[in-house]
C-alpha cells in the first residue's frame, strides 16, 4: 500500500501559478503510475493528468494540456503538478492518487487517493 498527502493548494489570480505536491509513504512508489485528478463543488471527479512508473510517459486533460505539467521523483517519493495560466474553471479540490495497472485517465484504476487540497481561482 502506499499513503499520500497532497500540499501546495490556495488562492491565486486568474492567470497566476501554483505548483502542487503530493509526497508518498512506501518504498513502493515507484511501481506505481501516478495521476492527478480534481472535483469541482456538484461536479464528477475529472482526469487532470497522469505519469508512468520511470516518469517517461505522460497524459494530459485536453483542457489543461499546455498549461499543467506533471512530474516525479523517484527519488524522493514525491510526484507534482505544475499548473500555470490558471482559469477560474480550474477551480477544484485536487486529488494524488496511485495506480498499479497500466497508464490510465479513469478514477477506478487509482486504488490510492491522498484527501485532497483545495485550489481557488479568482476572476
Amino acid at each position: 500500500q502506499v499513503q499520500l498527502v497532497e500540499s501546495g493548494g490556495g488562492l491565486v489570480q486568474a492567470g497566476g501559478s501554483l505548483r502542487l505536491s503530493c509526497a508518498a509513504s512506501g518504498r513502493t512508489f515507484r511501481t506505481y503510475n501516478m495521476g492527478w485528478f480534481r472535483q469541482a463543488p456538484g461536479k464528477e471527479r475529472e482526469f487532470v493528468a497522469a505519469i508512468s512508473t520511470s516518469g517517461g510517459t505522460t497524459t494530459y486533460a485536453e483542457s489543461v494540456k499546455g498549461r499543467f505539467t506533471i512530474s516525479r521523483d523517484n527519488a524522493k517519493n514525491t510526484v507534482s503538478l505544475q499548473m500555470n495560466s490558471l482559469k477560474p474553471e480550474d477551480a477544484a479540490v485536487y486529488y494524488c492518487a496511485a495506480g498499479s495497472s497500466f497508464l490510465s485517465t479513469m478514477p477506478t484504476n487509482f486504488p490510492y487517493w491522498g484527501q485532497g487540497t483545495q485550489v481557488t481561482v479568482s476572476s
